[in-house]
Formats: C-alpha cells, structure tokens, sequence
C-alpha cells in the first residue's frame, strides 16, 4: 500500500496514519484491500480499493489514496491530502435530476462530519453517467451511474476517522442505510495488504 517516490524510509507520521488506515473498522459490508499507489504525486503514498458488497451485489466501488509530503504542499494547505473516488449504479431517473450532483457532495461532507474527521480545502467533482447498449450488446439494460471525486487535507493525523468517512460515503452511494448512533457493527473484512 505505501509508495515512496524517494529514497528515503517513510516518517513515522506516514506510518502511524497507514496503522490507523488499516485498523479502520469498516462495515461488514464493505471489501478493502491495498492497492498500488500512485508514484509521482507526493514522496509518500499509500491507497486502499473497496466494494459494498450486499448477498454477492457489488453496490458500489471506490479507492482512497493518502498522500503524504513532508514539507506541506501550498495547494493543500498541509502535509497529508486524501483522495477519493466512489462509483455506485443509481436508478435511471435520477440521472437527469439536477440536485444529484448537489447531493452526491452533501454525502462526502455528511460523512466527514459524522465521523469527526476534521478537515480543509475540500474539492471535487459528482457526474452523472447515463449508458445504453447497442448492437452485439443491446440486449444489455440501460445504465445510471453516480461519480464522486474528491479530495479534502485532513487537518489532524487522525486518518483512521477519513477512511471511515470514505466508507460512510461508500456505503450511503449504495444506498445502504445509515447506522444509528452509538450502534457498533460487527466488524466486517479488515484491509487486506498484499
């Protein structure tokens, strides 16, 4: 999971933030595992993939990618910044409607809330992707689907609270329901590193 695009070992603060990454307790639902990173971005990085899984379902699928550069970078406005894509199918009327996009945004700011992840200079994009079939495959159904790219700096290094974030976000795009408060799920699959 962790890339280093330099010579040196990773700092310690990049460490304990892929620790916290991996002890992330995600919810049952939720297939993790370490991905490569990218390489030219940041000195350090490190990425997870994930699906939401429901009776053999893939509901929705994602990636997190934990940048890390020692120095700060002035774009960022910190040392860490946490990248974020999630891709679920959503009924195909709501591809036209024109608040989607607005709420595709509220789901990724609700989850960073509801998870005490403290953070800034949040950016991103939510498409919507309407696709037909034709020809050899146009027995194929149609298609609607839901994109968000995001990435926010975590202003804290507590890092485990993003990766809960970026479920929540997973798991509300697969229009699972939201877990009440104070209730703990059983614990599903850990990330798995390779």
């Amino acid at each position: 999971m962790a890339a280093r695009t330099d010579s040196n070992a990773p700092p310690e603060i990049f460490q304990r933030a892929l620790s916290e990454i991996r002890a992330a307790p995600f919810r049952p639902e939720i297939i993790a595992e370490e991905v490569p990173a990218p390489q030219r971005v940041a000195p350090f990085a490190a990425a997870i993939s994930a699906d939401v899984v429901v009776d053999d379902l893939d509901l929705a699928s994602g990636r997190l990618v934990l940048l890390h550069h020692p120095e700060g970078h002035e774009a960022w406005n910190g040392t860490f910044r946490c990248v974020a894509y999630v891709r679920a199918e959503v009924e195909a009327e709501m591809v036209t409607d024109p608040l989607l996009g607005g709420v595709g945004w509220s789901w990724l700011v609700e989850a960073l809330d509801a998870e005490d992840a403290d953070y800034t200079a949040p950016s991103g994009t939510v498409t919507r992707v309407a696709s037909e079939s034709f020809g050899g495959m146009a027995d194929e159904p149609a298609r609607a689907e839901l994109e968000i790219r995001a990435s926010w700096t975590p202003v804290d290094d507590a890092l485990g609270r993003h990766a809960l974030a970026w479920g929540r976000l997973l798991c509300t795009s697969a229009g699972l329901p939201t877990v009440p408060a104070g209730v703990v799920p059983i614990p599903g699959r850990r990330v798995r590193s390779r």
